[in-house]
This record gives structure tokens, sequence and C-alpha cells, in this order.
């Protein structure tokens, strides 16, 4: 039996992850994290698309992204066989870099595309790495509440959903724990408007 295809079309919007093999560092030092950010870039030159936000751990790394004309498939296909080469020359390594196929849950609503985002941002934080999450340098959040300059993504439809100024009520729903963002019915009840 075959893999089940990809959803896609024009505009589908993803929570994409991609784990290294046996769990194993996908990223090692500094330049291995601009490694993945670049070809990216140069990815999406020919192939574009938006990148919402993004998070690279040591050993796992979440993509939040939109679609144009390029199915997700040769986007992502694309990205993992360049850095994949890429790794496994510098490290003079064989075999795969990346556990398996990666995740790509379709991202259909207002409240799943927030909720994404938030739990995007909160990685670093949540795994201890740091205690400010704007001090973690391979996430995009700082972009969002530092308005630092950041090539990689664009913040803007993220930050509709919020009211003015939308960068610091971003910080507050992403900052905010859990228990205080759900209701009874264990659905997120943060309402940016």
């Amino acid at each position: 039996m075959g893999r089940r295809h990809r959803i896609w079309y024009p505009g589908a919007t993803y929570h994409l992850t991609a784990r290294g093999n046996r769990r194993a560092a996908i990223f090692n030092e500094s330049e291995d994290f601009k490694k993945y950010l670049t070809i990216l870039q140069d990815v999406r030159m020919h192939q574009p698309f938006t990148l919402h936000s993004y998070c690279l751990m040591t050993n796992h790394l979440h993509l939040q992204l939109e679609t144009n004309d390029s199915p997700i498939q040769s986007i992502m296909k694309e990205i993992q066989f360049r850095y994949a080469v890429y790794f496994n020359q510098k490290f003079k390594l064989d075999g795969h870099v990346f556990q398996g196929r990666y995740g790509a849950k379709v991202i259909e609503n207002t409240d799943y595309f927030l909720q994404v985002s938030r739990y995007i941002h909160r990685n670093p934080l949540e795994s201890g790495m740091v205690t400010a999450m704007e001090d973690y340098p391979w996430s995009s959040f700082s972009s969002y509440v530092l308005g630092k300059a950041n090539p990689h993504i664009d913040p803007l439809k993220t930050l509709s959903y919020f009211r003015e100024p939308a960068h610091e009520e971003y910080r507050r729903y992403v900052e905010t724990p859990i228990e205080e963002l759900v209701g009874e019915n264990g659905e997120i009840v943060w309402i940016p408007h």
C-alpha cells in the first residue's frame, strides 16, 4: 500500500514538522541553522510561499507555511533534500538525516492558525532552552514582538487578528499559560479582536 497523498490546493496553509532520524540532532551549530534558513529562502525564490512562523530546534523543526502555486510536496522535498545533502557532506555521514516523512497538518481555520503560531513560538520555552522566548535565535518570535527584521517570515496575517498594539497583544497571547486560554468546553477562548 502506497503513502497517502498530501492534501494540497493553492493557498493551503500547514503546520509542518520534521525530526532528526532516531531523534538525532539535525542542527549542531549556528552555521547549520543558518544554512536551513538560506535553503528555505532559495526554494521560495522559485516556488513562492509565505512563511508565517518557524522554530528550528536542535533535533526537530516547525514551519507554519502557506503555499501559493507550488504543491507542499514539491516545496518540502526540495528543502529537506538540499539540507540533508548539506548535513551529510559537512559531517561526512551517509543515510537519512530526517526521520521518515515530514508531518503536514492542514490549517483550515483562524483559531487553529493562531494556536499553531503560539505552539511553534513556545517550543524553546516549553523545552527549557530559554526563559524568554524572544531570546531564542532560531525562531520567528522576536520578529513578532520586538519588530526585528526577519526576511524569512511575513507576520502581517497573524498580527492582523490582534488589536493594536498588535505585537503586544500577540506577545500576551503567546505568553499566557494554556490553562488561562481554555474555556470549560476545552476550546481556546482567546478572542484577539
